[in-house]
Order: structure tokens, then C-alpha cells, then sequence
């Protein structure tokens, strides 16, 4: 039983079929093909608007190329502190943005709140000794496995107006806070001022699909000579673009963001229900932090559930972990049996009563 990530299993068969469909023939090389132009005709039609579609491989590559287009080298790019592209790209943004810098803000379950943006934004000297801040990057779902709502999202637009800063969105879960929040592409992202998203699929059933989607025009001017320079330029394009076909089709990507999270509410429910468990932060799409026993840590483990310790960083400022407790990740995805759910929880429950009756 494997709770580690939702990047540890395979493609869904939609998304092979559709790489086994576009593999057949010749077609142009390059996204010059006719798969790639029905998926960007398709992102128009879901973001109910033109948008600029870059086809990547990794999350990696749409965060930092995304970031390079706005953040010029001698700027700031603000997230939070535990944000993807600050903890978990090797610093590709930075170098991609060829010695711009990031700075981390903290925040509950990793999310920022837009008055703690403005007042760091305030709080810097405008000299030209102090790199000035270009972008604001939040994670959607955060790092936390928390969502940004509409109004959240629209106070940081706002925030980012008002000072000048393009807004990115990592959207790396992109689908789990969709169907979280019940509203629809458009309104999560630029109808709330978000500037260009790295909207990603292999985490929901992808092979490797992602995709920069710029909603302002200036940031896609250099995107495809920066994708060439990283090697997001892919000859066979086509059979990473149909992996979006398979994606869409039948709205397959929502009902597997609509399990995934499904199955992270059934945990988070269970764990929260059993004596001496409890939640880090509340549990909103496929992720739950749980506050759990070392006890129980080391029986989930003896039976062979993996799953990942956590940091303590973004607990709330009344949250402390005791010396016999244990923060730790389970992830959902879209592939997570409820079978194997429920067997957690039957060893969980098993071990905290066990603990009781001692």
C-alpha cells in the first residue's frame, strides 16, 4: 500500500490509448502537428478564452520556464517557503531565470495570505540594492494539500496589480483544486488575475504531461526559443500532446482529481476519528497531514504502508508535535484502491486500540 505520492503510479488507459493512436504514422514534428493544434483549440475552449499553450515533460521545466518569462535575472519571484519551486527543483527556476532569486514567506499548510504578501512587498527598500520583486508564485493545491479559494486567489491578483508583480500558479494538482473548489478553469485562474499557469497532468493519470498556459500575451513572446533552450522542444510532440487528449476526453481528468480527493477524505476521516490522531491542517484535495503516534507510525510501517515523514514548518502557531508524535503525508491518487484505504485505517484502528488497552 503505497500512500508516498500520486506521481508513483502509471498512465491511465485513456492516456495510453491516446499515446497508441497518435504513434501510428508520420506526422510534423515539433508541435507542428495536427494532435497538438486540436489540444491547444481544446485549452482555448477550457480556460473559455485564447490562451498560449507550451507542451512540457516535466513540472520542473513548466515551473522554471514559466518563472523566466517573468522574472527578469536581476528580480524576485515571492512564494511560500516551502513551495515545489523552492524546496524541490534543485534550483532550476533560478537558473532558468539566470540569477534571479526566490524569496519564501511562511504560511499555514503552505499557503500565503495576501496581507502578509503586500506587507513583505512593502517592507522592501525600493534602492537598487534590493532586487525588485517581478512575480508571485503560489502552489494550487499548496504543498500543505491545502486550495486556494477564488477570493483568496483574487486578493493576491490584486495584490500583484497593485505592485506590478505577474502572477504564477503551479498548478502541479491543478485538477484535484478544481473539483475541490466545484468551479471551473477560468475562474480559478485568470478571471482571478493569475498571469501564467504550469497546469500539470502526470500527477492525475499522465505519463509525462504538462503544459505552460500563458493568459498574458507578453510572457509567451520568448516561451518557445526558452522551451528550445531547456530541450522542452520535443521532435515527437504529437504523443505528448495526445497524452491531453486522453486527458480531456470524457472529462477523465476531473472524475480522477473527484476519486483521488475522495479517497484522501475518506482517510482524513478516519484517522481524525481515532483517539490520540489529529489533523495538521485541514485536509482539502488528495493529501493528508496527520498528527499520529510514533506507535502507530511504526506499526503503519511494519505493515508495509509507505508514506512520508513531514515538516513541521507550516503548522499552525498553536500546533505542536509532541516527542512521541509524528507528523507524516499520505497522498491519494487517482489510482488508490478504497480496499487499501480501508486497510489503513483497520491497522491504524487495530494499534490505537491495542495502545488503549496497555
Amino acid at each position: 500500500m503505497n500512500f508516498a505520492s500520486d506521481n508513483i503510479v502509471g498512465a491511465s488507459a485513456p492516456v495510453l490509448q491516446a499515446i497508441v493512436q497518435a504513434n501510428a504514422g508520420a506526422m510534423a514534428a515539433y508541435g507542428n502537428d495536427e494532435i497538438s493544434q486540436r489540444v491547444r483549440a481544446r485549452f482555448n475552449a477550457i480556460f473559455e478564452r485564447e490562451v498560449s499553450v507550451f507542451f512540457v515533460t516535466t513540472g520542473t521545466a513548466a515551473n522554471a520556464l514559466a518563472l523566466s518569462s517573468a522574472v527578469p535575472p536581476y528580480g524576485l519571484c515571492v512564494c511560500h517557503q516551502e513551495a515545489h519551486i523552492i524546496d524541490d527543483e534543485c534550483g532550476a527556476p533560478e537558473f532558468f531565470m539566470h540569477g534571479a532569486k526566490l524569496a519564501g514567506l511562511p504560511g499555514v499548510g503552505a499557503k500565503l495570505k495576501a496581507e502578509d504578501v503586500a506587507a513583505y512587498l512593502g517592507s522592501l527598500p525600493k534602492a537598487v540594492k534590493q532586487m525588485p520583486p517581478k512575480a508571485l508564485s503560489v502552489s494550487q493545491v499548496s504543498e500543505g494539500g491545502m486550495v486556494y479559494g477564488l477570493d483568496e486567489l483574487a486578493a493576491l491578483g490584486a495584490v500583484c496589480r497593485e505592485h506590478g508583480l505577474s502572477f504564477h500558479m503551479d498548478g502541479a494538482r491543478f485538477a484535484n483544486a478544481l473539483v475541490a473548489l466545484g468551479c471551473t478553469p477560468a475562474e480559478m485562474t485568470w478571471k482571478q488575475g493569475v498571469d501564467i499557469l504550469s497546469f500539470g497532468a502526470t500527477k492525475n493519470g499522465g505519463l509525462m504531461a504538462e503544459a505552460i498556459v500563458v493568459f498574458k500575451p507578453e510572457l509567451a513572446e520568448a516561451l518557445d526559443y526558452r522551451s528550445k533552450r531547456a530541450g522542452q522542444i520535443i521532435s515527437k510532440g504529437r504523443l505528448v500532446a495526445a497524452q491531453f487528449e486522453g486527458y480531456f476526453a470524457d472529462d477523465h481528468w476531473l472524475d480522477n482529481a473527484r476519486h483521488a480527493n475522495r479517497m484522501a477524505a475518506l482517510l482524513s476521516e478516519g484517522l481524525a476519528g481515532l483517539p490520540g490522531v489529529r489533523l495538521g491542517w485541514p485536509a482539502q484535495a488528495n493529501e493528508v497531514f496527520p498528527i499520529i503516534p510514533k506507535a502507530l507510525d511504526k506499526a503503519l510501517k511494519a505493515a508495509g504502508i509507505l508514506y512520508h515523514p513531514w515538516t513541521e514548518l507550516s503548522l499552525p502557531e498553536t500546533e505542536r508535535v509532541a516527542d512521541h508524535e509524528v507528523l507524516i503525508r499520505l497522498v491519494a491518487s487517482w489510482a488508490t484502491r478504497e480496499e487499501d484505504v480501508r486497510r489503513l485505517l483497520e491497522i491504524a484502528s487495530s494499534e490505537v486500540s491495542r495502545q488503549a488497552a496497555e
